[in-house]
Order: C-alpha cells, then structure tokens, then sequence
C-alpha cells in the first residue's frame, strides 16, 4: 500500500530572528518543494502553511505560519516535512521514490525473479536503481527506457530487460 505522506525534507535549523527555517530538500530539485503552500508535520498527522519559500545554496528557506521567533523555528529543528502525494501530479512514467522501493524486478522476457529493488541513486544523466537479489547481492541497473520496460505499483513490479554482463549468468 502506498504511503499518502511522503517525506520530502528535513528542517535542519532557523534562518534570521524572525522564524525561517532552513529546510534540506528531499526532493528532484529544491525549487520542486518550494511551490508547496502546505506540508505537513508528524508523518502528515499535522498541516503547516507556508508563507514563503526561496532556494539559496541548494537549500530552501521557509517561512511557516505562526512560527514568529528564532525560538519557534528552533523547535522545528530536526523535523522531517511530508507532503500530501495529492497535491501533485506526476508526469506519465513517473514515480515517487519511495514507491518505487521495495518493488519486485522481473525479467521482461521470462518474467524470473531478479530481486528487490532497494535504493535509487541520481547520477545526472539517470537514475540508477539497485536491485537486491535473494542471494543479497546488489546489481544496479540504469534507469532508462531500454532496460526498464514497465512498473506495475499496483502489482508490486517492475520489468526489466536483463541486459547481458548486468546480472551474473
């Protein structure tokens, strides 16, 4: 089932004497999480309202609704923010992170079982995705069209095309 909180950054202290935060965007970019109007504290069980937010140095300054002291923002310090998935809609062929974790990875073309995939990594030109096999041995596999071929959240795959020398034979 999927999570409908999903993290996306981490308050990592205050900004000015007036209750900014700095916020560590978890996130494709930090611009993407500076366009919320709310998120959500406690693993979403509360709703905050932002006011303001700005990038500066890869991170991201915000201002939340009644946090009004470097006292109030010191509070903050450390608290993860979620955000509501329904307040985004994704491109076609794109997925939030965490829902793609722990999906099975079958081959496209015998549909046997390669593993789990366990982590993502950006490299810049694509993502990677690790695949954690039943052995525990880790392959990462590119993130592109010619090798990822479908995934199925609601099945719980995703499909591969088991390029040769990316798996042991």
């Amino acid at each position: 089932m999927r999570k409908q909180y999903l993290e996306t950054g981490k308050i990592t202290g205050t900004h000015g004497l007036k209750g900014e935060v700095r916020v560590q965007p978890w996130a494709d970019s930090p611009e993407f999480l500076a366009e919320f109007d709310e998120l959500y504290l406690d693993k979403g069980a509360r709703k905050i309202e932002i006011t303001s937010a700005r990038v500066h140095k890869q991170m991201l300054i915000m201002k939340i609704r009644g946090v009004d002291s470097i006292d109030d923002a010191d509070r903050l310090r450390d608290k993860v923010l979620y955000m509501n998935r329904d307040d985004v809609e994704l491109d076609e062929d794109t997925y939030f992170v965490q829902d793609l974790i722990g999906l099975t990875v079958l081959d496209d073309d015998t549909g046997e079982r390669l593993g789990v995939l366990s982590d993502v990594s950006e490299t810049g030109a694509n993502d990677v995705y690790h695949v954690k096999g039943d052995d525990g041995k880790e392959t990462l596999i590119p993130a592109i069209p010619d090798v990822v071929k479908s995934v199925s959240l609601d099945e719980g795959t995703m499909r591969i095309f088991k390029m040769k020398g990316l798996f042991d034979e």
